[in-house]
């Protein structure tokens, strides 16, 4: 398979570092945009950073790959999965 850069070259990447972990609430800040994100579960974490990346950007949105990743210091220690999201501009 060919690395992402070439199957998507006008793709762009939005990371969001998971800054800490409780049961029931996770809290994450985006590294390259001011939006800070928060949710009782990755799942939903996950949800909230695409639906926080729509409402800074607009229709934009849909240019920019979304990876929540968890930091060491919230005692993590490995790296979350890409977000796959699907959409379209009408």
């Amino acid at each position: 398979m060919e690395p992402e850069r070439k199957r998507y070259p006008g793709m762009r990447e939005i990371v969001f570092r998971v800054l800490s972990e409780r049961p029931g609430q996770l809290v994450a800040q985006a590294e390259t945009l001011p939006i800070r994100i928060s949710a009782p579960s990755l799942e939903e974490l996950q949800h909230e950073a695409r639906s926080a990346l729509i409402e800074h950007l607009g229709p934009a949105h849909c240019a920019y790959r979304l990876r929540v990743r968890r930091s060491p210091a919230a005692g993590m220690g490995h790296r979350g999965a890409p977000v796959a999201h699907k959409c379209s501009v009408l």
